[in-house]
């Protein structure tokens, strides 16, 4: 399997876009966990065929030209998690759930921790839009650890002002 990365200077900083031949794998936020993804896949090189697309539309995002993502992607996770992944792509841009909402919206009303969890494990940020899932009080709250001042930034791109 041909498995290629990009690298995409973004407003939030470089992204990393990890995509195979099936579409985008990953996207790597912080240079840490870029770092130590490429440690674990030595043979990964750069391929900007696989990742071209993904770039060209994260571009378009974040330039305010592109409010939704038309990307195959390759998931991997449970299937509880690609419910909960699939919940969230259905989330407008520009609007915010809950998480109590996206277990609602799985079918799953008491499964707010779990969803909580699906979204901490996203490997495609942005494109399966995490950041537009809050605290029920309204709170920014677990974005990509505690890093809340990029989902700040999504969400302001996006035109919300918390």
């Amino acid at each position: 399997m041909r498995l290629g990365y990009a690298a995409y200077e973004s407003p939030i900083g470089i992204l990393y876009i990890i995509a195979d031949e099936k579409g985008v794998k990953r996207i790597e936020l912080f240079e840490e966990d870029w770092l130590n993804y490429q440690k674990e896949n030595p043979f990964l090189k750069e391929d900007m065929e696989l990742c071209g697309e993904a770039i060209k539309q994260l571009d378009e995002y974040f330039h305010g030209q592109r409010q939704q993502f038309e990307l195959p992607l390759s998931i991997e996770g449970t299937d509880f998690r690609k419910k909960v992944w699939k919940a969230l792509q259905s989330i407008p841009f520009g609007e915010m759930k809950s998480y109590a909402d996206v277990a609602e919206m799985i079918g799953n009303p008491k499964a707010v921790r779990a969803v909580g969890q699906a979204n901490r494990a996203n490997q495609i940020p942005i494109i399966i839009p995490c950041h537009r899932v809050i605290g029920k009080n309204g709170s920014l709250v677990g974005y990509a650890g505690s890093n809340t001042p990029i989902k700040r930034k999504l969400l302001e791109i996006e035109g919300i002002k918390m």
